[in-house]
C-alpha cells in the first residue's frame, strides 16, 4: 500500500504501548537510495512516487502481448496513454509559419495501425528528424501521449516512443509471446521507463511485510505478498498475473474495510445525546401543513432516521437519492425532530447558490414555522437562520447571536459555519449536503461544536453502487431514496452531434425558442466561465496539434443573444461573480423574469426552478457521467416534460461519444454510476478530494470485485471484534500505516 506522508495516522496512534511492535518495514526506503536522485525526484512529482513500496505498488495497468497490437479504437480523449502499434505510413510535409516564412517549417504525420483502426502522430520542427528515420513503415513500438482531437480524427502530438526489436538470442515465438506491463505513465514519465526502475526494485519485494493473517491467505488459496509482487510486474504466464492479482485485490480490500471496521467500533464507544421529536410538536406542526403526500421511500427513511436519533450514540447514516428524489424534504423533517428535543441542527452546503437556495426553499417550505421569536410566528416556531461568508456584518452579527442563545433551531450555511467565531447552544445534527465537496477539516471542525457529538447525516445525490457504499462510505449506514415524488416528469435525452450534423444544433436552439415561447425557462451549461487569461506559452505550430478550448459561458451567451436567441432574456451564471450577484440572477430565474440561463456547473444541485424544461450541455464530453446526471436533473422538475439535449464534436466512434450515448440511453442513476465507476479505471474510491493523496486502490474494481469487498468486510468485522487494537497482527498494522496517512484516517473519521 501507499505509504502517506505521516508516518503515525491516528490508527497506530489507537495502538497500546504493550503491543507487539510493528515490523520495520525495508519497503519504506526512498526511492534515491536505489535509483538516483534525478529519477526519484521525476517519480515523486508526476507520479507520488516516494519510497521502494510505492513503486512496487504502482502496478501495470494493462499487458501487450508483443505479437498482438493494441485496439485503437477505444482511447479515452484526454487521457496519457501509452500503445502498442506498427507503423502503416510515415510522411515529411514542409509548410511556411511565422517562424519559418519561406516554407522551411516541417511536420511528420505516421499512421500506427492495430489492424483494425488507425491513429495519427504527429511530430514538428526539429522534433521530426529522429522519427522521421526510425518510424518506418512495419516498424513496431511502444507510443506514449496525450490523446487528442486534430480534424475530427485522434492524434498523439509529439508522442513518446520505445522501438520494440527482438534481442538477437530470442526466436520469433519467444518475443511475440512475452508480457509487456503497460504501467499508468505520465508525459514525464513513459511506461517502459517506470519497467525499467521497477527491475531495479524488484529483488526488495522478497523483503515485503504481508498483512493478511495467515489463517486467511491460506484458507483462500492466496499467493504470499513477495510472490504476488514479483508476478504481477514480471509475468511469465497470464496465469501468474490472475495469481496475482487475486492477492493484491485481496490486500487492498482486506485492509481498508479492517480500517472501516475499526472506525465503525469505535464509533460504539462514542456517547451522543438522544433526540426525540415530541408526538406534538415543530415535526408533527410540518407535516400537518404539507400541500402533498410524502412518497412511500421518504417516510420509510425518515423512519429509520428517526431511530438512529433517539439512541445514544452518534448517527452515521449516508441519504443517497436520485436527483428530485427529495432529500432535501427528509433532512428537513430529521432537523425538525431534533429541534423539537431541544437541540440545533445545521446543514452545511458547498457553494454559497447552494446555501441560498436551501435556506429559501426551507423557510418556504416551514412558512410560518420559521418565525419563531416573530410575531406572527406559529406556536412551536424556530428560527431558520443563513450564514455564508458574503454576508453583511449586521446580518452577521445577529445570526451569531441566534446560534449561540438557541433562539435559531436551524442554520444552512458555507465552510462559513466551521469559523471558530460560530458557536452553538446545542448542536445535535449536522447534515452534509454532497459531502464529497468537503474537506475534512470543515467537517471536523464542525461536528466540533458539539457539547457531544451530534449526529450525522450526509446527503448525496449521486447515486452510489453497493460496492461503493461499502468502500467509500464503509463507516456509515445506507439509507436510499429510490422513488420520484408525484407529479415530477419524464426527461428526454438526445446526442446533439454539432460537428457531424450542424442542422442538429440549429434546431436545439429553435427547440428552446419554443419551450420559452410555450411559457418555459432554459439552461445552457458550459465547462468554462470565459474571463481566464490566455496562455502565453502557446506556440503556433503546436496550437495545430492542440483541441479547441472548452466553450465558455460568457462567449456562448453573447453569441446566443446576438444569434439563435435574439430577442429572449439571457443571463449567465457562474462561480466567479460577487455572491450578492449570483443570488440576484437565481431569484430572477426563479421568479421567471429570465428566459435563459447560461451558466457553469454551480448549477448542477440543488436548483430548483419547476418551469425550466430544457437543459443544454455544451461540450458535454467534457463532463463526467454522474455530472451530466445531476445536471439533467435541474429539469423536468414540474408537470411539463423535461428536454436535455448534450452537444458535442466527438466522434462516432470515440469513447466519449459513447459514454454520451449511455446518459441519453437511461434516467436510471444506478445504472450510470456503474457505467462512471467501469469507464473511470482509477477512481479514487477514498475520495481524492477529500485526502488530496493518490488512489489507495491499484488493483480492486468496485464494481467488478463486489464479492471480494463483500467477504473482506466480513473477515475485517470479525477480526476487529476480536482483537479492536490488531494486538497481534503487526505486519496488518504496518499495512495501516502505509494506507492510512492522516488526513486519509480522518476522511475514514468524519465519513
Amino acid at each position: 500500500m501507499p505509504r502517506g506522508r505521516h508516518s503515525v495516522p491516528l490508527s497506530v496512534a489507537w495502538c497500546a504501548m504493550d503491543l507487539v511492535p510493528a515490523p520495520q518495514e525495508p519497503l519504506q526506503q526512498p526511492l534515491k537510495s536505489q535509483l538516483g536522485p534525478a529519477t526519484a525526484k521525476v517519480m515523486a512529482e508526476h507520479l507520488g512516487l516516494h519510497t521502494v513500496g510505492d513503486l512496487l505498488h504502482h502496478y501495470p495497468r494493462r499487458y501487450e502481448e508483443r505479437g498482438q497490437l493494441t485496439h485503437l479504437a477505444d482511447l479515452p480523449m484526454d487521457e496519457h496513454v501509452t500503445v502498442v502499434a506498427q507503423v502503416a505510413d510515415a510522411r515529411l510535409h514542409s509548410f511556411a509559419s511565422a517562424k519559418a516564412p519561406r516554407g522551411k517549417g516541417q511536420r511528420l504525420e505516421v499512421t500506427i495501425t492495430d489492424g483494425s483502426g488507425r491513429l495519427q502522430l504527429v511530430f514538428f520542427g526539429n522534433g521530426v528528424h529522429k522519427p522521421h528515420k526510425e518510424l518506418l513503415p512495419g516498424t513496431r513500438a511502444m507510443f506514449a501521449g496525450k490523446v487528442s482531437v486534430f480534424n475530427r480524427r485522434l492524434q498523439l502530438a509529439h508522442p513518446a516512443y520505445e522501438l520494440l526489436r527482438g534481442d538477437g538470442e530470442e526466436t520469433v515465438e519467444t518475443w511475440a509471446g512475452a508480457l509487456i506491463p503497460i504501467y499508468p505513465a505520465t508525459a514525464k514519465l513513459e511506461s517502459w521507463k517506470i519497467g525499467k526502475a521497477l527491475q531495479t526494485v524488484l529483488p526488495m519485494a522478497q523483503d515485503a511485510v504481508d498483512p493478511l493473517p495467515e489463517s486467511l491467505r491460506a484458507g483462500r488459496g492466496l499467493l504470499p505478498l513477495p510472490e504476488a509482487l514479483e508476478k504481477i510486474h514480471r509475468p511469465h504466464t497470464k496465469a501468474d498475473i490472475a495469481d496475482a492479482r487475486a492477492r493484491l485485490k485481496w490486500d487492498e480490500a482486506f485492509v481498508l474495510q479492517v480500517a472501516l471496521a475499526r472506525r465503525r467500533h469505535a464509533d460504539t464507544q462514542l456517547a451522543a445525546v438522544a433526540r426525540k421529536p415530541k408526538p406534538d410538536g415543530l415535526l408533527a406542526a410540518f407535516d400537518a401543513r404539507l400541500p402533498f403526500t410524502l412518497t412511500d421511500g421518504q417516510r420509510r427513511v425518515s423512519e429509520e432516521i428517526f431511530t438512529d436519533l433517539a439512541t445514544e450514540h452518534p448517527m452515521h447514516r449516508l441519504l443517497q437519492g436520485e436527483v428530485g428524489s427529495g432529500k432535501t424534504m427528509v433532512a428537513l423533517r430529521a432537523m425538525l425532530a431534533v429541534v423539537d428535543a431541544g437541540g440545533q441542527a445545521a446543514m452545511l452546503a458547498p457553494t454559497e447558490v447552494l446555501a441560498q437556495q436551501h435556506h429559501r426553499s426551507i423557510v418556504e417550505m416551514m412558512g410560518e414555522l420559521a418565525e419563531g421569536g416573530m410575531l406572527g410566528g406559529a406556536e412551536h416556531a424556530t428560527k431558520v437562520v443563513l450564514l455564508t461568508g458574503s454576508m453583511g456584518a449586521a446580518a452577521r452579527r445577529q445570526a451569531l447571536l441566534d446560534l449561540v442563545t438557541g433562539e435559531a433551531g436551524i442554520v444552512i450555511g458555507t465552510h462559513a459555519l466551521i469559523e471558530d467565531k460560530v458557536q452553538f447552544h446545542d448542536l445535535g445534527l449536522v447534515v452534509v449536503d454532497e459531502q464529497h465537496r468537503f474537506g475534512v477539516e470543515q467537517r471536523d471542525a464542525l461536528r466540533g461544536k458539539g457539547k457531544q457529538p451530534p449526529h450525522l447525516l450526509v446527503m448525496t445525490a449521486t447515486p452510489i453502487p453497493r460496492t461503493v457504499a461499502m468502500t467509500v462510505f464503509g463507516d456509515l449506514e445506507t439509507s436510499v431514496l429510490d422513488q420520484l415524488p408525484a407529479g415530477r416528469s419524464p426527461i428526454a435525452s438526445h446526442v446533439v452531434p454539432a460537428a457531424d450534423k450542424p442542422h442538429f444544433l440549429t434546431r436545439a436552439w429553435e427547440r428552446v425558442r419554443e419551450e420559452v415561447e410555450n411559457g418555459h425557462q432554459a439552461y445552457v451549461v458550459c465547462p468554462r466561465i470565459g474571463d481566464e487569461e490566455p496562455d502565453p506559452k502557446k506556440k503556433s505550430a503546436e496550437d495545430e496539434a492542440e483541441k479547441r478550448p472548452p466553450l465558455a459561458v460568457l462567449d456562448v451567451a453573447d453569441q446566443l443573444t446576438k444569434g439563435p436567441l435574439g430577442g429572449l432574456r439571457v443571463e449567465v451564471l457562474h462561480g466567479r461573480m460577487h455572491p450578492d450577484d449570483k443570488d440576484a440572477v437565481m431569484r430572477r430565474f426563479a421568479a421567471g423574469e429570465t428566459d435563459v440561463l447560461v451558466a457553469t456547473t454551480v448549477i448542477e444541485v440543488g436548483v430548483n426552478v419547476p418551469n425550466a424544461t430544457v437543459m443544454v450541455i455544451m461540450d458535454a464530453d467534457r463532463f463526467g457521467v454522474s455530472q451530466l446526471h445531476q445536471l439533467r436533473g435541474r429539469v423536468g422538475r414540474g408537470s411539463a416534460p423535461g428536454l436535455c439535449l448534450l452537444v458535442t464534436e466527438m466522434p462516432e466512434a470515440s469513447a466519449a461519444r459513447q459514454r454520451l450515448n449511455a446518459v441519453a440511453a437511461t434516467l436510471d442513476g444506478f445504472e450510470l454510476s456503474r457505467i462512471d465507476l467501469e469507464q473511470r479505471r482509477e477512481g479514487d474510491v477514498l475520495g481524492q478530494a477529500q485526502s488530496g493523496a493518490r488512489t489507495s486502490l491499484r488493483m480492486l474494481a468496485v464494481i467488478e470485485d463486489e464479492e471480494i469487498i463483500a467477504q473482506a468486510r466480513e473477515e475485517a468485522t470479525a477480526v476487529v471484534a476480536a482483537d479492536p487494537e490488531l494486538t497481534g497482527l503487526p505486519g496488518l498494522r504496518t499495512a495501516l500505516d502505509a494506507l492510512l496517512d492522516e488526513e486519509r484516517e480522518q476522511y475514514l473519521e468524519k465519513g
